[in-house]
């Protein structure tokens, strides 16, 4: 069933659904378990929103209620990067006491053809992105990218947003083995990006 859910509210943080489009297959993808998350209704998207509609969308809710805004629908936000800079810039005057966070796959640059972490800058507080796991083989056993070199460039990527965006993270669900979440570990401790082991929800 596909809707136009463009903003939906978990617990304390409102959530954009932006688009369905991803370059993944992620073998733990929530989207292969149903329509929706966490009581959602669908998020499979009869079209993509406005940048205008996802504002309306704000006046909807009382946004003292809320304490994080964040990109992370049923697909990548980054497949609109432009509009995800725009929006979260516009966000952040609007609401300068919510963080804003960006869920993404770090594959924005692949997606874009263009270096994209500089379009972060100002519109975010924190990017969190998919590491999946430790290595480039198993990342892309899990993972099923576009792009051979996904793994190379989400890294890149990760680097590259420590340089405009306040907080960085990786995260891993908890799905993998044990030996890739202790490489995991080894990569972010490398890296100097903190990293979050994620139960996996359906």
């Amino acid at each position: 069933m596909k809707s136009l859910t463009f903003v939906y509210a978990v617990h304390s943080n409102l959530y954009i659904n932006l688009t369905n489009r991803c370059p993944c297959n992620c073998t733990f993808c929530i989207r292969h378990n149903g329509d929706g998350a966490y009581g959602s209704d669908s998020l499979w998207l009869e079209r993509e929103p406005t940048c205008e509609e996802v504002f309306a969308e704000f006046e909807k809710y009382d946004m003292t209620k809320f304490g994080e805004i964040v990109f992370c629908g049923y697909g990548e936000p980054m497949e609109r990067a432009e509009d995800v800079s725009y929006i979260g810039k516009e966000l952040k005057k609007r609401y300068p006491n919510v963080t804003i966070r960006l869920n993404t796959n770090g594959l924005g640059d692949k997606i874009n053809g263009r270096p994209t972490a500089q379009l972060l800058e100002g519109a975010v507080d924190i990017v969190s992105i998919s590491l999946n796991s430790g290595n480039s083989e198993d990342y892309n056993k899990v993972t099923r990218p576009k792009w051979e070199d996904s793994f190379e460039a989400m890294l890149k990527f990760a680097e590259e947003c420590k340089k405009y965006v306040p907080k960085v993270m990786f995260t891993v669900v908890d799905v993998i083995s044990e030996r890739e979440i202790n490489e995991s570990k080894a990569l972010s401790e490398k890296l100097g990006i903190p990293l979050r082991i994620r139960a996996y929800d359906t």
